[in-house]
């Protein structure tokens, strides 16, 4: 089925059009869908494959038999179904529902920081003189903001949020190397793909994502999560960059707490050196 022939056509009921050609395995992924809808689309595609009990290639075949071109594509909208599905709630005000969600947003993430991981990725920046930040789209921005944050305490560090320039970077790394990759699914396929390339190069992998269990997340040396889960539809939103951002905060306050009297001297400096940029 092309992707003209199911447009506009709800994911529930296209599976349940095909479900006479489905294998075993295949069925076992559709009950599960059926019966989890509302955690479906916040799950990775490890966490699928885990939770319907059948393979990640296996589960990856289910969608395009159903002409979709993975997961993603099929958890976009399955998300507008739920959606629509789901009661509007007037209770309060945006203002106030934002706020909430941001405050929830980082009380969870730091209820799952593991401080050993946290530790030994700060250690693992900190005796490396090559270290790259890999990240596209929104978390590209917070490796930005991590490059501006070290900078100011004297710790050098490279952004890359290219695809084709990742692969080149990718491809020079050696096991001096301590590479950042930032996705919060940990799915993004550019990002695997570099991952992949950077561990054959003995690279030392740390891994900012929202899913422990997940593509990327098998090529990490170290994970450190936060957690905002995002539906499809939410891609991209404040929430999810502001749990990035806490554990990146965590990160460049380790690294200056480590090495307290230069990050102190080289932040001097920098305030010395901009002071004429402001009237």
């Amino acid at each position: 089925m092309d992707k003209q022939q199911r447009n506009g056509m709800k994911p529930s009921i296209l599976m349940e059009q095909n479900k006479q050609i489905f294998t075993k395995s295949e069925i076992k992924i559709y009950h599960y869908i059926q019966s989890s809808k509302q955690q479906v689309i916040y799950h990775s595609l490890t966490e699928l494959s885990e939770a319907s009990g059948v393979a990640e290639a296996t589960v990856l075949r289910f969608f395009r038999k159903l002409g979709f071109k993975g997961f993603q594509d099929f958890k976009f909208l399955l998300a507008q179904e739920v959606s629509l599905e789901s009661a509007p709630n007037n209770d309060g005000t945006f203002i106030e529902k934002i706020r909430n969600n941001i405050v929830e947003a980082v009380e969870d993430s730091y209820e799952v920081v593991d401080t050993g991981e946290l530790n030994a990725a700060v250690d693992a920046i900190d005796a490396s003189d090559d270290v790259v930040v890999f990240g596209i789209g929104s978390s590209g921005i917070a490796g930005l903001d991590m490059q501006n944050r070290l900078m100011r305490i004297g710790k050098q560090i490279s952004v890359v949020t290219d695809p084709h320039f990742q692969v080149m970077r990718a491809s020079s790394m050696n096991e001096n190397t301590v590479v950042i990759a930032i996705s919060l699914t940990g799915s993004t396929k550019d990002i695997i793909d570099t991952v992949e390339i950077a561990k054959e190069k003995d690279a030392t992998i740390i891994a900012l994502s929202n899913y422990m269990k997940s593509p990327l997340t098998k090529f990490a040396d170290h994970v450190l999560l936060s957690s905002a889960k995002e539906s499809p539809l939410d891609s991209g939103s404040l929430v999810s960059k502001i749990t990035q951002l806490f554990l990146i905060d965590l990160i460049c306050t380790g690294l200056t707490i480590k090495n307290y009297r230069k990050a102190e001297k080289v932040k001097m400096e920098i305030t010395e050196s901009i002071s004429s940029k402001l009237y």
